[in-house]
């Protein structure tokens, strides 16, 4: 496979994946194009791996993890475009503001623990591969999703008192 087949197939899902990383469309773009840079550059070894959109997976949480650009994490946008099959809610302006609440939840994780989050819940992937893609053991990836989680319950709990 060459970079040009790879980035033509795989770019769409690593662009989802980074704005559920990031929580902005723009700072996604920003973050795949940085990491897709990285990987051109290095691509006859990330060809050489056994799975290559895994590798690259990795370099881009890696990426992730360690930006360095100001307070651009802390900023909350909403997601432009609802969910296709989920229904619309009957109060647009209170799904907003929920919307709204939840990135701002989110936001405030360090980035180990929201990265763990969206490779668990929106990647669907399993312990084990969380914990190849961020470099840690199988333990560190289950410990840093239940203090992600126990953040979120607190913020909610605090939220609806």
């Amino acid at each position: 496979m060459t970079y040009e087949e790879f980035a033509d197939s795989r770019l769409g899902a690593l662009l989802r994946y980074a704005v559920m990383l990031t929580g902005d469309p723009h700072q996604a773009q920003d973050l795949v194009q940085d990491t897709m840079v990285r990987v051109q550059l290095n691509w006859r070894r990330v060809a050489r791996t056994d799975s290559p959109e895994r590798y690259v997976r990795r370099m881009l949480t890696n990426q992730y993890v360690d930006w360095r650009r100001g307070s651009w994490a802390r900023r909350v946008l909403l997601r432009g475009e609802p969910d296709e099959g989920v229904p619309a809610p009957t109060d647009h302006a209170q799904s907003a503001v929920d919307r709204d609440q939840l990135w701002s939840w989110l936001s405030r994780l360090p980035r180990r623990q929201r990265a763990t989050l969206v490779l668990r819940y929106y990647e669907d992937l399993p312990d084990a591969e969380i914990a190849e893609i961020l470099g840690c053991a199988v333990g560190t990836v289950r410990s840093s999703i239940s203090r992600a989680l126990a953040t979120l319950r607190a913020e909610y709990v605090e939220a609806c008192s």
